[in-house]
């Protein structure tokens, strides 16, 4: 599973996150070779054929600016997408190589707005890595147009004292909108199944 996100990573332009990922992940960067170290040079070499950048572009979401600006993650140019309020929070702490980007208003931030910052950075291809929250604020808005899922052999389940995150959080689909995966393609690697499938909603009446 580790080298399916890596290729995934060595496909993408820019890789999408929100902020609660970020801090989840001390440490981390958001490269091919980071999750999947053995398969680097596969991966540089794919990058160049398609005619991608040494390394995809990470893109932060947060509407607080309530992040690490001393990530690693951030240290080679990474794009912030915030509120005014975030900006200002952020405005002289980022570092040099770090773009930070205001989408106005000063609580929410729509999701057309960040991809349509996105694309105007000139990064076509964008791999998001959620949370489940931005993924979920994706879905509902219908800009995400594949899902890649991993089934796993392990079952974690849920309690009170564990409450873990789905894959989606904030948004319920149905019964006013429903929201339709249609399955692409299946892979297997052992006990773990690899699958593909394109993301389409539709209101009901």
């Amino acid at each position: 599973d580790r080298f399916v996100m890596g290729l995934l990573r060595a496909c993408a332009d820019a890789v999408l996150i929100g902020a609660g990922t970020l801090r989840a992940t001390p440490g981390h960067t958001w490269t091919a070779e980071a999750i999947y170290p053995a398969a680097a040079a596969e991966f540089r070499d794919l990058r160049r054929r398609l005619g991608r950048t040494d390394q995809p572009r990470l893109v932060v979401v947060t509407a607080r600016g309530d992040i690490d600006v001393d990530h690693h993650g951030l240290r080679d140019g990474a794009l912030i997408l915030t509120t005014d309020c975030g900006a200002e929070r952020l405005r002289g702490r980022v570092g040099p190589h770090v773009v930070l980007r205001s989408l106005g208003g000063d609580a929410q931030i729509r999701m057309q707005a960040v991809v349509d910052a996105v694309h105007s950075e000139g990064h076509e291809v964008v791999l998001t890595e959620g949370g489940p929250t931005l993924i979920g604020q994706l879905l509902a808005a219908d800009l995400l147009d594949e899902l890649f899922l991993t089934v796993s052999p392990t079952v974690f389940g849920r309690s009170l004292a564990a409450p873990r995150e789905g894959l989606v959080e904030g948004v319920a689909f149905g019964p006013s909108k429903e929201l339709r995966l249609d399955l692409r393609s299946v892979r297997r690697q052992g006990a773990y199944l690899f699958l593909r499938y394109a993301c389409a909603s539709r209101s009901l009446p």
